[in-house]
């Protein structure tokens, strides 16, 4: 089955640690984008998402919140009528807590909205000021409460783990308290300081310390001990989830399944022949003289031949507990992973394993992932 991801780069203020694009001064109005995403749409070949309708709809940024519910339900129709929605769709929607109210989420609820993906990143008000983000710890925890009196019975919560001054006792206070919120998928990803970020030139001018590799390493366990004790599976490197409740649209992405990507900046994966990626450049002035003049945005940057898709099948399904499967992998190629790779199963050594007919990283192999998995690429 299929996905679809729209891309809202729209943002009130740049977080300190985001290199993705969005923008908090666009010349173009919110509005008109979404008369975009409509245009886009309709030049999106329908086959894209054959053989079977959307099991997925994902509105990412960028603040997907800073759109008017009403927005959000009139693209899931235009979606539904160019794709066909599977039965138990999951619809996705980002939001940043200083972006919602109790109103907002009752009407995004209404919409067709079902998992509600907030990004509260911390609850400590220290960090989130060091992250730039435009909201305190007080609004994440009530962001939750009122997803919850909205009817969303499927949550997910973000933290960046990894900031400076981190000590066993504070990322455990953060733990506590994401746990106390009972979100039914985590996703916790180590801080990573991006190249023309306002936290790389705070970093270059001295202003803070990284933490070092080791703390780093022990947060990332700490995590793993302390969510899987409290009963959520660590289904992916960087995610948690209740059992059921993984992402079903990222889970797409893993599984190379074609997810169409829609939006400035929005990249598209369609599952045909060994696949190929398409995207849409990172620019709203260009996407919006393309749709205007009646073309579709979207350029090829990848046909994978043979080789390229197998290396892709293990560098995103090896990200995944499930692993890659053996016998699934001969079929689709024509060879066992160790035949075909040698040479970097020899690299991982013991942190790659085959159990079960599935190959499968192990905790020490995550942390190492972007390390280790090179040796396919």
């Amino acid at each position: 089955m299929a996905g679809l991801y729209f891309h809202i780069p729209y943002c009130r203020s740049k977080c300190a640690y985001c290199d993705f694009f969005s923008l908090a001064d666009a010349a173009l109005p919110l509005a008109d984008y979404v008369t975009l995403l409509h245009d886009q749409l309709a030049l999106t070949p329908a086959q894209w998402s054959a053989p079977a309708p959307l099991a997925s709809v994902f509105f990412g940024g960028g603040t997907p919140s800073l759109l008017e519910p009403k927005a959000v339900a009139g693209l899931l129709a235009a979606a539904e009528r160019r794709f066909g929605f599977a039965p138990g769709v999951e619809i996705s929607l980002e939001a940043n807590p200083g972006t919602v109210t109790p109103a907002s989420l009752a009407d995004y609820r209404a919409a067709g909205v079902n998992r509600l993906s907030l990004g509260l990143q911390s609850l400590n008000d220290f960090s989130l000021a060091f992250l730039g983000r435009g909201h305190s710890a007080a609004q994440g925890r009530q962001a939750c409460a009122w997803a919850r009196r909205a009817g969303f019975d499927n949550l997910s919560c973000d933290l960046i783990f990894g900031l400076p001054g981190e000590t066993e006792a504070s990322l455990d206070a953060e733990v506590t308290g994401l746990l106390e919120l009972a979100p039914e998928h985590l996703s916790c990803y180590g801080l990573s300081v991006e190249a023309g970020t306002p936290l790389a030139t705070r970093l270059q001018r001295g202003e803070f310390l990284p933490a070092d590799e080791g703390r780093f390493a022990a947060g990332y366990r700490q995590l793993d001990a302390a969510l899987t004790a409290a009963g959520l599976v660590h289904y992916e490197v960087s995610n948690f989830a209740r059992p059921g409740r993984e992402c079903r649209h990222n889970l797409g992405y893993w599984q190379r399944r074609s997810v169409v990507g829609v939006g400035a900046g929005a990249h598209s994966f369609i599952a045909d022949g060994w696949g190929r990626r398409l995207a849409v450049a990172p620019d709203l002035a260009g996407y919006a003289a393309a749709l205007r003049s009646g073309q579709d945005p979207a350029t090829e940057l990848e046909q994978f031949d043979r080789r390229g898709a197998m290396a892709e099948t293990l560098y995103l399904g090896l990200r995944t507990a499930a692993g890659v499967d053996d016998a699934a992998f001969q079929d689709a190629f024509g060879s066992d992973v160790a035949s075909a790779f040698p040479a970097a199963l020899r690299r991982c050594g013991q942190r790659l394993s085959r159990r079960q007919g599935r190959w499968v990283f192990d905790l020490d192999g995550w942390l190492l992932y972007d390390h280790l998995i090179s040796a396919f690429l």
